[in-house]
């Protein structure tokens, strides 16, 4: 080690020891006889040192439980903050005479609650100040979060003493963009038969229900009448009837079959815009009346609502996270179930819902609820023993096949907003102006189409393909 850095360390440990030895200067207010003192300003649970310039006998300070005095000299006072209020300190002279009131403030220690406020969250700009007894907050934060915390950290200098004058900056408008999409798929097959056997006056009808018909029904089965007296498992649709006879003996088989197929598509895109912490409710679709009966024999009327169903209550948390409370359903009309009620027949509904709560950022998506349903069912009804029999047997068995299948996704994505002006935004009405007389009468238009942008999608038809396609 040489000489320079000796010399360096030597000046580095002279000057941490004049640090450490130096005194800490007090906090001093000057007491003047004669002239009126301004008031005194004691953070709680610190101390502040009063110096007179005219000796005083007698101290006195009138509620001790704000803060405290004690004399270090005849001229000295010793003044500990105790409880945030306001009191008055009393000298007297060596005659008796008032030497001065001072007005004693006692506030919230402000200093420190300042350094812990920029430790937890730096680069805000808050503004802490003292009003009465307690903790005024101005300025402003980035977020709803950080202003939750600035007012939690207050509380716990100033408990129910904190006015909050802070606002929040940025966008706190959330648009939220629900998409439904449901697919449904179901398929049914039903295969039945009928044999018919005639000998002489002796005449029968076994079908896949293994029911023996009376002789008329034969009769018009082996004449291809097909009487509605016949069963048939999908009035008489798809219905196939062979017969024939070998010497005296006649048969005659029928065979019914029936194969369906449907397909449904639902699809919905409700947006909703709400501010940060307010909730929002969309409704598409109406009310539906249902009779409800009363204690009292009344029947009263109540409206249940159906239809594209939002609500949701949206928090900006920090930047462009967003915190998102959701309850979205999407219901119908059921006339397939129905119930009857004081002489009312009332439909059920179809509905799927789903509530919970997310958190993404400005723009991402997110699957909140998926469903995938496959049903299969079928049915075989028999002749005893007859239907047991290889290939024959068909003509003794009633068979019926279904399966359904269910596909349904709810994606959600939030997007931060904010207000445009009204010109810039392009109603689906403004596409389409009302056709004249002419138009109408001659020339069979019942819309005119806008000039500009806004009508093209009013000059395109329906010649080919449209609407959404998803393969």
């Amino acid at each position: 080690m040489n000489m320079r850095q000796y010399m360096a360390l030597g000046c580095l440990g002279f000057a941490l020891a004049t640090t450490s030895l130096s005194p800490v200067q007090a906090q001093t207010l000057r007491v003047m006889q004669g002239s009126v003192s301004q008031p005194l300003q004691v953070p709680m649970n610190r101390a502040v040192v009063v110096e007179s310039d005219t000796p005083f006998a007698e101290l006195s300070i009138a509620n001790p439980g704000i803060a405290d005095i004690s004399t270090l000299s005849d001229k000295s006072i010793y003044v500990l903050g105790k409880t945030p209020g306001r009191t008055t300190m009393t000298l007297l002279g060596q005659d008796g005479k008032l030497i001065s009131n001072v007005d004693v403030h006692v506030t919230p220690d402000i200093a420190e609650f300042k350094e812990r406020l920029q430790q937890i969250l730096p680069g805000e700009k808050i503004e802490v100040r003292t009003a009465n007894d307690g903790i005024v907050l101005s300025g402003t934060v980035s977020s709803s979060s950080k202003l939750d915390r600035a007012l939690d950290l207050a509380g716990r200098y100033a408990p129910d003493r904190v006015s909050n004058l802070m606002s929040v900056g940025g966008t706190q408008q959330v648009m939220l963009k629900v998409r439904f999409a449901e697919m449904q798929r179901s398929v049914s097959k039903n295969l039945s038969a009928s044999l018919a056997v005639s000998g002489g006056t002796n005449r029968g009808l076994v079908g896949g229900t293994g029911q023996l018909a009376s002789t008329s029904n034969v009769n018009n089965l082996l004449n291809g009448g097909g009487s509605a007296n016949v069963t048939t498992a999908n009035d008489a649709q798809g219905r196939f009837l062979v017969g024939g006879g070998v010497g005296g003996l006649e048969f005659g088989v029928l065979l019914e079959a029936l194969e369906s197929k449907g397909f449904v598509r639902t699809l919905a895109e409700p947006n909703l815009t709400a501010l940060s912490g307010q909730e929002a409710k969309f409704l598409a679709g109406g009310e539906y009346p249902i009779p409800v009966t009363q204690s009292s024999g009344a029947v009263s009327v109540e409206y249940k609502p159906f239809g594209v169903e939002l609500n949701f209550t949206p928090v900006v948390v920090d930047g462009d996270l967003i915190n998102l409370t959701i309850n979205a359903a999407v219901s119908s009309i059921d006339p397939s179930t129905s119930l009857t009620t004081s002489g009312v027949t009332v439909n059920a509904f179809k509905r799927r819902e789903t509530s919970t709560t997310v958190e993404m950022r400005d723009g991402e998506s997110f699957a909140i609820a998926g469903l995938l349903q496959d049903d299969f069912t079928d049915l075989i009804g028999q002749v005893p023993w007859m239907g047991d029999i290889p290939i024959l047997g068909a003509l003794f068995r009633s068979t019926d096949y279904a399966r359904k299948q269910s596909e349904l996704v709810i994606i959600v994505t939030p997007h931060l907003v904010t207000p445009t002006r009204g010109e810039a935004l392009a109603l689906p009405t403004d596409r389409v102006k009302i056709p004249s007389e002419r138009d109408l009468f001659l020339n069979g238009k019942v819309a005119r189409a806008q000039k500009g942008a806004v009508g093209e999608v009013a000059r395109q038809d329906f010649s080919g393909s449209y609407g959404y396609v998803m393969e």
